[in-house]
């Protein structure tokens, strides 16, 4: 996924999909009629599931039972989930009818219809942002900003239905679309505090978060950051904490060590340079921070 962006309007979500190489990986379709429910295991990328038609229940570990009805979409974390007619019933194995590139399974009719797809990104940096989104996200049909996503799955269902030249292209950037009109929409109609994109939509943690993605290389304090935010040192890190999780420094180590190792796979800079680009003046320093952060050396991911 490549998304550009002026200074002004930097966008942390952007920075981080752009950096993880965020992409759809596979489409697929669920119609099923009567008693069915489909279990399906933990991975490590973002996974949405719209309804079309009909009534479907999400079961996730910890999480009440959900219902999804006709024009909702969920999008699910690194966890395991079942997807059902009934919440009681005992689910079967699903990977398996997916299997071997099948990408429609059938269930006995079409009284519910949805689509599925998978958001994946560079391996071994998925974690950064899986870690801080909620393991499940339910955007009912009736959020505010959802008419946009009805109109995204109206253009994937027409595709999928009709196949033309460059499916394969259309069908991969609308699921990206929809992955990231869905994330908009739950953060913004959502009530919760805590949590990365609640962190993103605060006006003021919000802006400190956005102007360190678009500088990551300067040489960022707790102080330097509160300051953007407008609030106390004290304040502003309390602040912070309770709204992603982690202190400010910490968020700001894990981020410059991410981008570096995604810049190290790609195998065009050299140590020294990709340290620098994200703060680091002392190749020891980034190493020390490096190995801290992966538990291994930095050439170790240019090899």
């Amino acid at each position: 996924m490549s998304l550009s962006q002026s200074s002004r309007t930097f966008d942390p979500l952007s920075d981080v999909l752009t950096v993880l190489d965020a992409r759809a990986t596979r489409r697929t379709r669920l119609e099923g009629s009567g008693d069915w429910a489909l279990a399906f295991p933990a991975r490590e990328r973002l996974k949405f599931v719209a309804v079309l038609r009909g009534v479907s229940w999400l079961l996730l570990p910890n999480v009440a039972p959900q219902r999804i009805e006709a024009g909702d979409c969920c999008l699910i974390g690194f966890t395991e989930y079942v997807v059902a007619s009934d919440p009681a019933l005992m689910p079967i194995d699903g990977s398996s009818l997916y299997a071997e590139g099948n990408d429609l399974v059938r269930l006995g009719g079409d009284d519910a219809v949805a689509l599925g797809g998978g958001i994946s990104f560079t391996r071994g940096n998925a974690a950064f942002l899986l870690d801080m989104l909620p393991a499940f996200m339910h955007i009912p049909s009736t959020s505010t900003g959802a008419a946009a996503i009805t109109a995204v799955l109206g253009l994937l269902d027409a595709e999928a239905g009709q196949p033309a030249m460059g499916n394969d292209v259309v069908t991969a950037r609308l699921a990206e679309v929809l992955m990231i009109q869905a994330i908009r929409t739950f953060a913004s109609a959502s009530d919760t505090t805590h949590g990365w994109l609640a962190a993103l939509v605060d006006p003021r943690i919000g802006r400190a978060i956005q102007c360190f993605h678009a500088d990551i290389a300067r040489p960022w304090t707790v102080a330097d950051l509160a300051g953007v935010a407008g609030m106390s040192r004290a304040a502003f890190s309390a602040a912070f904490t309770h709204r992603v999780g982690q202190a400010p420094l910490a968020y700001v180590r894990r981020w410059r060590m991410t981008r570096a190792r995604a810049a190290l796979a790609e195998r065009y800079s050299s140590v020294s340079k990709v340290a620098a680009s994200v703060g680091y003046t002392s190749q020891s320093a980034f190493g020390h921070a490096f190995r801290r952060t992966f538990g291994a050396a930095p050439r170790q991911h240019t090899a």
